[in-house]
């Protein structure tokens, strides 16, 4: 196992009210897994760098745009197998005693909360985390479990169903009709037999059919009945649960687009108060006994006007840095002065903040355009505001200049790829995927 730490320049005071972070006691940002532009984790490090909290980040690439970022300390690269698990528990024993103090430990994906809860015990003595039920994340994961959960509790869900061949999708595409979702079960485990997207829209039976050709009948894939969505029925909840599964904060806000268009992760999106939405999961996260960071996708139903829940993430979501209290608090502080036996305050979020992903607003935003749903004039509209970028922010300039560097990479190997096959035979069409 190769690792190191790399110190960094130090970070800039925060501007606004300041929390009462305990600086004294670090917080380490830990990815286990292999997103390259995981700006959820650059979100946390800036959150907590700017109030002088020392931030150390663990990820698998050195070339990872968020270990550019000036407000993380240490860097910790590190590429361990995720399925041994005494190798991951040592490797961060090792970090905890590089660290020298117990640290707060802020999960950025889906493979750090499964193993904290599942195998986190050995390291309470290292570092500060929830103690959340050990398979509840496992199963908030999983969508096909999620399906059976809600439906369990009486929650309003999504229809969904595991298939493991086009014939039993297409039975559930005649009972729902299309178009319908076609959805990677478990996050990590995406297909390897096709470039398949982990979500995918379908509109028709051959569609259907074409993306089944990357589908193995042992692995299956999720069908899920496709809401019709429309301007303010996208929302998304991000909080923290503390040990007694109280929500505060609970933060709520609307998705303007999102990449690929009505079925992927945020590419813009504002902060926006829903006390309906806000008592419906804290009631739900209750009932769950959960504790911990989380980040909930939700699509409101015309047809019956409730809210139906489609992904729950138990980690720090993405676009959580479009939250913010009046009290300058937001979800990865809310964990640390938590975690650090710090009261966090009773206060109410700050309405109308924009938050923008510069490299998936751009692809976003030509498809809303080709479906009709965005111009010229109302993409400058909607970005004029913009609170928040992902990457760019005038003082952590090398994370942005990384990213478009990666993102400049990644579209011209595409771009040869596609010459060669051009010059190549004739053959049957592949799905294309991000």
């Amino acid at each position: 196992m190769s690792a190191f730490l790399v110190p960094a320049r130090s970070g800039r005071a925060a501007r606004g009210p300041v929390p009462d972070v305990d600086t004294a006691t670090p917080a380490v940002v830990l990815k286990l897994g292999d997103n390259p532009f995981d700006h959820g984790g650059l979100g946390a490090a800036r959150s907590l760098g700017r109030l002088g909290v020392p931030v150390y980040a663990v990820d698998r690439s050195a070339g990872t745009p968020p270990l550019a970022s000036r407000y993380v300390r240490g860097r910790w690269v590190w590429q361990p197998n995720v399925d041994d698990t005494d190798q991951v528990r040592e490797g961060l024993m090792r970090l905890a005693e590089r660290i020298g103090r117990p640290s707060v430990l802020v999960p950025t994906d889906d493979l750090s909360a499964v193993f904290l809860a599942e195998e986190g015990a050995g390291l309470r003595p290292y570092f500060l985390f929830p103690d959340q039920p050990p398979d509840l994340p496992r199963r908030v994961i999983d969508k096909y479990t999620l399906f059976s959960l809600c439906r369990d509790l009486d929650v309003p869900c999504v229809a969904t169903e595991l298939v493991r061949s086009v014939e039993e999708a297409e039975e559930f595409a005649a009972r729902v009709g299309f178009p319908l979702l076609v959805k990677v079960r478990v996050p990590w485990h995406s297909p390897d037999r096709g470039p398949v997207r982990r979500t995918t829209i379908v509109c028709s039976g051959p569609e259907l059919a074409a993306v089944f050709t990357h589908v193995s009948a042992e692995d299956g894939m999720l069908v899920q009945e496709h809401i019709p969505g429309g301007a303010g029925h996208d929302w998304f909840f991000h909080g923290y649960c503390d040990g007694a599964s109280r929500c505060r904060p609970a933060f709520t806000g609307v998705k303007e687009r999102s990449y690929p268009a009505h079925a992927g992760p945020t590419a813009l999106g504002r902060a926006a108060t829903n006390p309906e939405l806000v008592a419906e999961v804290r009631d739900l996260l209750a009932r769950l006994s959960y504790r911990g960071i989380l980040d909930i996708d939700i699509r409101l139903d015309p047809r019956d006007n409730r809210y139906k829940l489609l992904d729950f993430n138990p980690r720090l979501g993405a676009q959580s840095r479009v939250f913010r209290d009046s009290a300058g608090v937001d979800v990865a502080v809310a964990a640390h002065l938590d975690l650090t036996g710090r009261p966090v305050p009773p206060v109410d979020q700050i309405d109308g903040r924009v938050f923008l992903v510069e490299n998936y607003d751009v692809p976003a935003s030509f498809d809303y355009w080709r479906r009709g749903e965005l111009d010229p004039r109302r993409w400058l509209s909607s970005v004029r505001d913009v609170d928040e970028l992902a990457w760019f922010a005038w003082d952590d300039l090398r994370p942005f200049g990384l990213m478009c560097r990666r993102v400049g990479g990644r579209a011209g190997r595409r771009m040869l790829a596609r010459y060669g096959r051009a010059r190549q035979p004739f053959a049957p069409h592949q799905l294309t995927a991000e």
